[in-house]
Protein backbone atom coordinates (compact mmCIF):
# COMPACT_ATOMS: atom_id res chain seq x y z
CA UNK A 1 0.00 0.00 0.00
CA UNK A 2 1.46 3.34 -0.97
CA UNK A 3 2.46 5.90 1.62
CA UNK A 4 0.76 9.24 0.82
CA UNK A 5 1.43 12.44 3.10
CA UNK A 6 -1.88 14.74 2.34
CA UNK A 7 -1.43 18.49 3.77
CA UNK A 8 -4.69 20.53 3.66
CA UNK A 9 -6.05 23.97 4.65
CA UNK A 10 -9.36 26.05 4.13
CA UNK A 11 -9.96 29.92 4.36
CA UNK A 12 -12.68 32.40 3.96
CA UNK A 13 -12.57 35.61 3.75
CA UNK A 14 -15.49 36.50 5.80
CA UNK A 15 -17.74 33.65 7.49
CA UNK A 16 -19.33 33.47 5.14
CA UNK A 17 -17.65 34.51 2.13
CA UNK A 18 -15.29 33.43 -0.81
CA UNK A 19 -13.39 30.71 -0.05
CA UNK A 20 -10.51 28.78 -0.78
CA UNK A 21 -9.29 25.24 -0.22
CA UNK A 22 -5.42 23.98 -0.77
CA UNK A 23 -3.68 20.31 -0.99
CA UNK A 24 -0.33 19.48 -0.95
CA UNK A 25 0.03 15.62 -2.01
CA UNK A 26 3.14 14.07 -1.38
CA UNK A 27 4.20 10.40 -2.36
CA UNK A 28 7.71 8.83 -2.46
CA UNK A 29 9.57 12.43 -3.09
CA UNK A 30 6.60 13.86 -5.46
CA UNK A 31 4.60 16.60 -4.52
CA UNK A 32 1.35 17.73 -6.17
CA UNK A 33 -1.10 20.85 -5.14
CA UNK A 34 -4.71 21.32 -6.02
CA UNK A 35 -6.74 24.40 -4.84
CA UNK A 36 -9.97 25.58 -5.59
CA UNK A 37 -12.50 27.61 -3.72
CA UNK A 38 -16.01 28.56 -3.61
CA UNK A 39 -17.66 32.22 -3.96
CA UNK A 40 -20.26 31.67 -1.13
CA UNK A 41 -18.86 29.45 1.73
CA UNK A 42 -17.43 29.34 4.96
CA UNK A 43 -14.20 28.22 6.11
CA UNK A 44 -15.29 24.73 8.19
CA UNK A 45 -17.02 23.98 4.83
CA UNK A 46 -13.44 25.07 2.87
CA UNK A 47 -11.46 22.43 5.43
CA UNK A 48 -13.64 19.49 5.00
CA UNK A 49 -13.15 19.88 1.57
CA UNK A 50 -9.48 20.60 0.94
CA UNK A 51 -9.40 16.76 2.69
CA UNK A 52 -12.49 15.42 0.34
CA UNK A 53 -10.10 16.83 -2.59
CA UNK A 54 -7.16 15.19 -1.39
CA UNK A 55 -8.46 11.84 -0.89
CA UNK A 56 -10.48 12.00 -3.95
CA UNK A 57 -7.18 12.33 -5.99
CA UNK A 58 -5.84 9.27 -4.92
CA UNK A 59 -6.61 6.33 -7.66
CA UNK A 60 -6.30 3.73 -5.08
CA UNK A 61 -6.50 2.60 -1.46
CA UNK A 62 -3.36 4.31 0.45
CA UNK A 63 -1.87 4.80 3.55
CA UNK A 64 -2.53 8.54 4.40
CA UNK A 65 -1.36 10.53 6.86
CA UNK A 66 -3.69 13.79 6.74
CA UNK A 67 -2.13 16.94 8.16
CA UNK A 68 -4.47 19.58 9.29
CA UNK A 69 -4.91 22.73 11.49
CA UNK A 70 -8.34 21.97 11.42
CA UNK A 71 -9.72 21.15 15.03
CA UNK A 72 -13.18 20.69 13.20
CA UNK A 73 -12.13 18.44 11.26
CA UNK A 74 -9.35 16.56 13.37
CA UNK A 75 -11.64 16.46 16.38
CA UNK A 76 -14.56 15.26 14.05
CA UNK A 77 -12.71 12.18 12.51
CA UNK A 78 -10.43 11.27 15.52
CA UNK A 79 -13.31 11.70 18.29
CA UNK A 80 -15.61 9.65 16.44
CA UNK A 81 -18.10 12.82 16.44
CA UNK A 82 -19.10 12.86 12.76
CA UNK A 83 -19.79 9.19 12.72
CA UNK A 84 -21.98 9.57 15.93
CA UNK A 85 -23.49 12.40 14.06
CA UNK A 86 -24.08 10.31 11.11
CA UNK A 87 -25.95 7.61 13.27
CA UNK A 88 -28.20 9.89 14.77
CA UNK A 89 -29.88 11.12 11.33
CA UNK A 90 -27.08 14.09 11.42
CA UNK A 91 -27.53 15.25 14.66
CA UNK A 92 -25.43 16.04 17.49
CA UNK A 93 -25.92 15.21 21.12
CA UNK A 94 -27.79 18.02 22.01
CA UNK A 95 -29.84 17.08 19.17
CA UNK A 96 -29.22 20.25 17.33
CA UNK A 97 -27.88 19.54 13.94
CA UNK A 98 -24.54 18.98 12.63
CA UNK A 99 -23.42 21.03 10.28
CA UNK A 100 -22.10 20.57 6.92
CA UNK A 101 -23.28 16.65 6.76
CA UNK A 102 -23.35 16.52 2.98
CA UNK A 103 -19.26 17.22 3.41
CA UNK A 104 -18.78 15.03 6.50
CA UNK A 105 -20.88 11.92 4.75
CA UNK A 106 -18.41 12.22 1.55
CA UNK A 107 -15.16 12.65 4.15
CA UNK A 108 -16.47 9.55 5.98
CA UNK A 109 -16.82 7.60 2.89
CA UNK A 110 -13.23 8.55 1.53
CA UNK A 111 -11.60 7.48 4.94
CA UNK A 112 -13.14 3.94 4.74
CA UNK A 113 -11.43 3.39 1.26
CA UNK A 114 -7.98 4.28 3.11
CA UNK A 115 -5.51 3.91 6.03
CA UNK A 116 -6.01 7.25 7.50
CA UNK A 117 -4.52 9.05 10.12
CA UNK A 118 -5.36 12.32 11.06
CA UNK A 119 -2.51 14.87 12.57
CA UNK A 120 -3.60 18.36 13.71
CA UNK A 121 -0.42 20.66 13.69
CA UNK A 122 -1.15 24.88 15.00
CA UNK A 123 -1.72 26.70 11.77
CA UNK A 124 -0.29 29.98 10.87
CA UNK A 125 2.63 28.51 13.55
CA UNK A 126 5.57 27.99 10.47
CA UNK A 127 4.95 24.55 8.98
CA UNK A 128 5.82 24.68 5.85
CA UNK A 129 3.36 22.67 4.59
CA UNK A 130 0.74 24.02 6.21
CA UNK A 131 1.49 27.79 5.43
CA UNK A 132 1.83 26.12 1.31
CA UNK A 133 -1.60 25.00 1.69
CA UNK A 134 -2.96 28.42 3.26
CA UNK A 135 -1.53 30.39 0.19
CA UNK A 136 -3.06 27.84 -2.25
CA UNK A 137 -6.35 28.40 -0.23
CA UNK A 138 -5.84 32.54 -0.04
CA UNK A 139 -4.98 32.93 -3.77
CA UNK A 140 -8.00 30.97 -5.08
CA UNK A 141 -10.04 33.31 -2.97
CA UNK A 142 -8.85 36.40 -3.77
CA UNK A 143 -9.29 35.27 -7.37
CA UNK A 144 -12.89 35.07 -6.95
CA UNK A 145 -13.41 38.30 -4.79
CA UNK A 146 -11.53 39.61 -8.18
CA UNK A 147 -14.44 38.43 -10.16
CA UNK A 148 -17.60 39.44 -7.92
Amino acid sequence: MKYIELFTDGACSGNPGPGGWGVVLRYNGHEKELSGGEKDTTNNRMELTAAIMGLTALKEPCKVRLVTDSKYVADGITRGWAESWRKNNWRKADKKPALNPDLWEKLLDLIKEHDVTIDWVKGHAGHPENERCDQLAVNFYKKLQENL
